[in-house]
């Protein structure tokens, strides 16, 4: 929170709302409120909540931010479980996955230890998930059990979880200021949500997807994401980025964003539910609103990671992994 162009980036995002407010608080003085006019204050109040949350996150360093994304995973995670039932013999499965699966993966990730970071979820978990299941003793639908759990860990934690990580790209020329990275990359995926939503009620002919999710349209899509790459390219002085490159990979949070959403939808139609949960006005669960990052973290991390030749594992050895951890204890 030392950085000046940081506090500009807040600042901007803070100018913005309150025009949002002012905007949408007079129109609905003025008029009788339609129930998109209702749905977009309530969107915007929330934006206000969600910014101040994650600011604060920003301002406690990286173990805040580490601990804001832990509580993240968390209450995603809980939704997406509890949108379907889950039998008595899964119980001390989800017990492993939530108090022991979940800490370690981030406590791995705020060390850093990459290479376990890595390989936690998708190997060791993976692992461990079916095995305390089968010894549940009920073989009642299991793989569709199983498989259940691990995409939830799989999407949940393990994809959330890289957003955090950008903390740590050692970017030459850039040290202590990936704050900015990690607010670009939400800030870009978070426009193109609103962006996508406001061009698709105004002008959404088109649907992409009619049955998994008939909000999701081509124009939305195309003026939405032009909309946001653009803001993206606009914001390449805080990133490590030339214009050109920030352009490329604003498109490409766009686009992983918008699979990400599209996907989610579909897990979440199969489940017979229209949100994740209720627990932002507007905007529906945690999860609703985390959908389009889940995708886009993971690949953006990566695709950054290999266009700034960047090397994790020489750059966080192991020797740091353990003075962290005990540090941490003392």
């Amino acid at each position: 929170m030392k950085d000046p162009e940081l506090l500009y980036l807040i600042g901007g995002v803070v100018a913005v709302l309150v025009i949002a407010s002012l905007i949408t608080e007079t129109l609905c003085r003025k008029r009788e409120p339609t129930p998109t006019l209702i749905n977009l204050r309530q969107r915007v109040r929330a934006w206000w909540w969600m910014m101040l949350v994650f600011g604060s996150s920003l301002a406690l360093g990286r173990t805040g931010v580490f601990g804001f994304y832990t509580l993240l995973s968390f209450l995603a995670l809980r939704e997406f479980l509890t949108l379907s039932p889950t039998p008595r013999g899964d119980h001390r499965t989800l017990a492993l996955v939530f108090f022991i699966v979940l800490p370690l993966h981030y406590l791995f990730a705020w060390a850093p230890w990459y290479g376990m970071f890595l390989i936690w979820i998708p190997v060791y978990s993976f692992v461990f998930i079916p095995i305390r299941s089968a010894l549940g003793g009920d073989t009642d639908r299991f793989l569709e059990r199983t498989a259940r759990i691990q995409w939830g860990v799989l999407t949940c934690i393990y994809f959330l979880s890289y957003l955090p990580m950008l903390l740590y790209l050692p970017i030459p020329g850039y040290e202590g200021q990936n704050a900015k990275l990690l607010f670009f990359v939400v800030l870009v995926t978070q426009i193109s949500d609103v962006m996508q939503y406001v061009f698709g009620k105004l002008f959404g002919k088109h649907p992409i997807a009619p049955s998994v999710s008939p909000s999701k349209t081509r124009e939305g899509l195309i003026f939405g994401g032009l909309a946001a790459t653009g803001i993206g390219t606009a914001l390449w002085w805080a990133t490590p980025f030339h214009p050109g490159a920030a352009a490329a990979m604003s498109a490409l949070l766009v686009l992983a964003g918008f699979l990400g959403g599209l996907v989610m939808s579909a897990v979440k139609r199969s489940l017979g539910a229209k949100d994740w949960g209720r627990g932002i006005p507007g905007h529906g669960g945690v999860l609703d609103r985390l959908d389009s990052l889940l995708f886009a973290a993971p690949l953006f991390f990566h695709v950054c990671g290999y266009y700034l030749s960047t090397d994790m594992n020489e750059a966080h050895g192991r020797f740091e992994v353990f003075d962290n951890i005990l540090h941490l204890w003392q």
